[in-house]
């Protein structure tokens, strides 16, 4: 007979096969004990105490930091825990501000979920009966009173994000989250990314909410309001609203943003497709030179942010490209210039940091953002709910003609590594099908937080890494700077990359990851071209309507100095 480590939980044979954690058994046999403080890829910190189980002993401990034995027994569901996980919660609404029907985090919320579960009536009155609000960032916004010190920011932002923005400050009755020096977010190194408030379980932190300004704009006949959506957009909001996982829900965008009163919708995947144009051969000319590399991308605001604070040394290495959602800005200004109407642009981004992004001074004209207003697909899905329309029951749309041809290239912008395998697809000069396929076998497929690759282009080896996560990037470059030799690196703040930004419906689980993931590059595949060269829009938009303007419209310089 083979030996096999067996757990006993709640009567139910359950066979350890490497768990770290007895939470993971007991989640193994189909048990969802409730949790704030535990994340898998985060630490273990054991705070929130609403995992606990008996064992065999009638011992109580906490199963996210407890370790899983051979014969142990474990009991999830006695009547002591119930009692416990109660007032756990009871204490925990007591010092909540109970704003609920009102809060950006309403149906969203795990104190919210956990107080209607186990059926919570405070006993005790509430000691926290006034917000304590820090809406000085464009990007996300932080309500002291509504946090139950969970750790989960302190954690993401220290642990996985490398950025050091918040912490626990002072001890006992008294502590709190604080910034350093307790200073506004926008003063502190906050940069944007929003992956604090992916994590948070309450409305303590949440992405900002423009969606009252963009309903205004939509509402006045003056304006134009022209819509652009990012590609990982398009594989996430229909998870919230009727459809499968990762399924592409593009056209069902297109066409409930025309009911709310859009009046050119476009796909920033065009963008993308003009991005590849230039950083490729950006790269290429500094290969050539030898100069500033390696070379690394410009796309993501809290990447660039992250440079400029913590490493101002290694801008002149930062891509001039801007993000694919400025350049489309740029040609969408250019395209409008006599419009007789006041043209506004709305940008749907998965990520927070977008918001800051659209405030810098280089991405304005005349003191006017190019962007006037970024949504995410979070607030796209409020709009959608309030608009009272069903999703899932409506027929797809196409974009405008006007940039109605997009490449596969673009699409996959939304992915981790996918702004290097469209670059790739435009370097290689193998243009057949097979060399696609080779291409995403180089290794930079997959959401690991990092792959490395080397390729041929011509006689020269090309070194190329792809890091996602800000605590990964500053590895990398901590390498570099130590001298590791890299031609080209692909950063995107997020882990995982646009698919799990901030701004996106927050992705519980690995799964949900992969099945963003691979509802981009099945669009890829379904896309009648694959190479951003190819696209007859893309020759349109540089014959024509930014003609002789591309570096001023297309690029812009990195500074390293604080922006407003």
């Amino acid at each position: 007979m083979i030996n096999k480590k067996i757990a006993m939980v709640d009567n139910i044979p359950i066979e350890i096969e490497g768990e770290k954690n007895v939470l993971q058994v007991i989640r193994k046999a189909g048990i969802e004990l409730p949790t704030f403080c535990y994340h898998s890829e985060l630490s273990i910190h054991g705070a929130c105490r609403m995992c606990v189980f008996e064992d065999e002993r009638g011992n109580i401990d906490a199963a996210c930091s407890a370790e899983p034995r051979a014969g142990m027994v474990v009991k999830t569901n006695t009547l002591r825990l119930r009692k416990y996980r109660k007032m756990i919660m009871e204490l925990l609404l007591t010092n909540h501000f109970r704003d609920c029907t009102f809060c950006e985090n309403h149906g969203n919320c795990k104190l919210q979920d956990f107080a209607t579960f186990f059926d919570i009536d405070p006993r005790f009155p509430a000691t926290n009966q006034e917000p304590i609000v820090d809406d000085s960032s464009p990007c996300i916004g932080k309500d002291q009173s509504k946090c139950i010190l969970c750790g989960d920011c302190v954690r993401m932002c220290n642990e996985i994000q490398s950025v050091g923005a918040i912490d626990f400050a002072h001890r006992g009755s008294k502590m709190t989250i604080s910034t350093a020096f307790n200073e506004p977010i926008a003063e502190s190194n906050c940069v944007g990314c929003g992956q604090c408030a992916v994590v948070c379980p309450t409305g303590a932190i949440v992405a900002r909410n423009d969606t009252t300004k963009v309903w205004k704009a939509l509402g006045d006949s003056n304006n134009k309001v022209i819509v652009q959506i990012a590609p990982a957009v398009r594989v996430a909001i229909g998870e919230k609203l009727g459809m499968a996982e990762g399924e592409n829900a593009m056209g069902k965008m297109v066409a409930a943003l025309r009911r709310m009163g859009a009046a050119e919708i476009h796909d920033t995947s065009t963008a993308a497709d003009l991005t590849v144009v230039e950083e490729a051969n950006e790269l290429l000319e500094r290969v050539t030179s030898g100069k500033n590399l390696p070379l690394i991308t410009s796309c993501c605001p809290a990447w660039v942010k992250f440079c400029e604070d913590n490493y101002p040394e290694m801008l002149p290495n930062v891509s001039t490209c801007r993000s694919p959602m400025q350049m489309m800005a740029s040609v969408i200004k250019e395209q409008n210039a006599s419009s007789e109407k006041q043209i506004v642009q709305v940008a749907i981004m998965p990520c927070t940091a977008k918001k800051y992004e659209a405030q810098r001074e280089e991405f304005k004209t005349d003191g006017v953002p190019n962007v006037n207003y970024v949504l995410t697909t979070d607030e796209l899905i409020q709009m959608i709910r309030e608009a009272g329309i069903i999703f899932s029951e409506v027929e797809s749309d196409s974009i405008d003609a006007s940039f109605g041809e997009i490449s596969g290239a673009g699409v996959i912008f939304g992915v981790t590594g996918g702004v290097t395998e469209a670059a790739l697809r435009y370097l290689v000069p193998d243009k057949s099908t097979t060399s696609l396929k080779l291409i995403a076998m180089e290794g930079i497929r997959g959401l690991e937080g990092v792959k490395e690759t080397t390729i041929m282009l011509g006689e020269r080896e090309v070194k190329i890494a792809v890091v996602s996560g800000l605590g990964n990037a500053r590895k990398l470059i901590e390498k570099v700077k130590q001298g590791e030799k890299y031609d080209f690196i692909e950063v995107m703040a997020c882990p995982s990359g646009c698919i799990n930004g901030a701004g996106q419906p927050k992705a519980a689980s690995a799964e949900t990851k992969r099945s963003r993931s691979e509802g981009l590059y099945e669009a890829d595949r379904s896309c009648g071209i694959r190479r951003a060269e190819e696209s007859s829009v893309v020759a349109k938009i540089y014959g024509d309507i930014i003609k002789g303007r591309e570096h001023e419209l297309l690029h812009t310089s990195h500074t390293g100095e604080k922006h407003d």
